[in-house]
């Protein structure tokens, strides 16, 4: 159902008067990277997020949130409305615009259409999207490329020019410096442009591989991990259903399932203690279990800094009096990956984990925990890849405290949401944007927001319709489920409804054809 923007308009004028906010909110959207489903606390996770925590308790947790199962076509979406493949920034059919190619003039960035309402942009972290930031359209950037190097990196950019690397031991880690930044961007919006609204993008490389963490961060979960991630992934499901998420099986763990690309020479490089298959706990060596161990501390570690620097950002809000009428939002670019690889520096088996000389990646038995309830990983188009936490927090804007919306939306929703935040009508587009506002499931007015949502990365393909979903892994059949009552997709439908199943690939098939012929205009 499609609701027009003048009572958009309507449903921000009344919130407005309600609370008796006199201006167009301040939006930061924090995107974590690679972060599993159930990884915060307020998800089920045992790492600590006290501040993501406090946001979902004094906000809204959406339950049923997608990504596009990857990094650079989920930034593409957040910040312009559209599948990547309508851009051409992810293939599709061997046809499209290639997988990172240039996104069409007419899909502008949320920055260039912010500007006339008055905001200021400021981006922080990764980019993975064609251009630059600046010309782009944000107004500041901190643009930290290297995703290699936590603690050393080579590549970086402040306002689109290239500043020196940084030498290994100098104190520099990646997530404490972008939040750095977003302080001093915003502390510099207060000097200048106090009188405006601000659209802030900051975008952490955590947890993505290298698993890369603080000696003392990683110190407090040392003994965390120590029972297993069956355990561990057994333990978060429970604890998810106990915070009042919807009851739901919990997948079966898919013992052949191994990294989506393999590099059996840099699995050597790693050591006897790594393995690439989610393996039963009981059945590893000594050896495996403790590198197995570390590598989860790690993750954990990185998560927990995260989180204490989002922290930090928040406390600067409400110093200068902007946390009230600023609306959050977090949420992750895909789900944990199960990518077991090495690159930058190399990885030394000498140097203790999680340090600048190492190269631990998160691999599949802890990927599967990291997405539990579901199955499969980052790139798959399983609920395991393309489910992410949503929390959504506006004092001002938002009535309900510690609310749950299970209605099923999308990244591509983001861009319109800003744009209806801001009072935004742009002119129609070449290509009309897929994308639906979020503001009436922010108040719970709104239980269906899509007719359908759809998915296809690297011929991993799916589509969602009334509950039913349709889902092909690379080269295999296609897959149905009823989500609406087996969200973990635990039954296999295919054979026992291939009506369904056929209306909903004719569908899907329909859809990738459109995009295609979007891609080309």
């Amino acid at each position: 159902m499609q609701i027009h923007h003048s009572i958009f308009f309507f449903l921000i004028q009344s919130l407005c008067s309600l609370f008796g906010a006199q201006s167009s909110p301040n939006i930061l959207v924090i995107l974590a990277d690679d972060l599993g489903y159930s990884d915060l606390g307020c998800y089920g996770s045992e790492i600590k997020t006290p501040n993501l925590d406090s946001l979902a308790a004094n906000g809204l947790r959406f339950t049923n949130f997608y990504n596009t199962a990857r990094c650079w076509p989920t930034r593409a979406s957040l910040l312009t409305g559209y599948y990547p493949q309508q851009i051409r920034r992810d293939t599709l059919k061997q046809k499209s615009g290639g997988m990172r190619g240039k996104r069409p003039d007419w899909a502008s960035l949320a920055p260039a259409l912010l500007k006339p309402a008055g905001y200021r942009s400021y981006h922080i972290g990764k980019w993975h999207i064609d251009g630059t930031p600046i010309a782009s359209g944000f107004d500041r950037s901190y643009y930290l490329k290297d995703q290699s190097r936590f603690f050393s990196p080579t590549t970086h950019y402040l306002d689109d020019k290239k500043l020196p690397p940084v030498e290994r031991g100098t104190g520099f880690y990646g997530t404490i410096e972008v939040a750095n930044r977003t302080i001093e961007f915003l502390e510099e919006h207060e000097e200048k442009h106090n009188d405006s609204p601000f659209f802030t993008y900051l975008a952490f490389a955590a947890p993505h591989f290298p698993l890369h963490a603080l000696p003392e961060d990683i110190a407090k979960y040392d003994k965390t991990y120590t029972s297993g991630w069956t355990t561990i992934r057994e333990t978060r499901h429970q604890r998810m259903t106990k915070l009042g998420f919807p009851k739901v099986e919990l997948s079966p763990v898919l013992p052949n399932l191994g990294p989506p690309y393999h590099f059996p020479d840099q699995l050597k490089i790693l050591g006897p203690g790594e393995v690439n298959r989610p393996l039963p706990w009981e059945k590893l060596t000594n050896e495996q279990k403790t590198f197995q161990i570390k590598k989860m501390a790690i993750h954990a570690a990185m998560i927990d800094r995260m989180d204490h620097e989002i922290g930090r950002i928040i406390a600067h809000l409400k110093k200068v009096d902007r946390f009230q009428n600023t609306l959050i939002l977090f949420l992750s670019d895909n789900g944990a990956s199960a990518e077991i690889m090495v690159r930058g520096d190399g990885h030394d088996p000498s140097a203790p984990l999680g340090s600048a000389a190492t190269y631990p990646c998160l691999g599949p038995g802890w990927s599967t925990t990291a997405n539990t309830p579901f199955k499969k990983h980052k790139t798959w188009t399983h609920e395991g890849g393309i489910s992410t936490p949503l929390i959504a927090h506006w004092p001002k804007g938002l009535a309900a405290r510690n609310k749950f919306r299970h209605t099923p939306a999308h990244v591509i929703d983001l861009f319109p949401t800003f744009l209806d935040l801001a009072n935004i009508t742009p002119d129609s587009p070449l290509v009309s944007s897929p994308g639906k506002s979020l503001l009436p499931v922010f108040t719970g007015e709104q239980k269906t927001l899509h007719q359908d949502l759809w998915w296809s990365h690297e011929g991993h393909n799916a589509i969602l319709k009334d509950g039913w979903k349709a889902v092909s892994s690379f080269k295999e059949p296609w897959e149905l489920y009823h989500l609406a009552k087996d969200r973990s997709e635990t039954q296999n439908l295919a054979k026992a409804h291939p009506e369904k199943l056929k209306a909903l690939v004719a569908l899907w098939n329909k859809r990738a054809d459109q995009f295609i012929e979007d891609s080309k205009k």
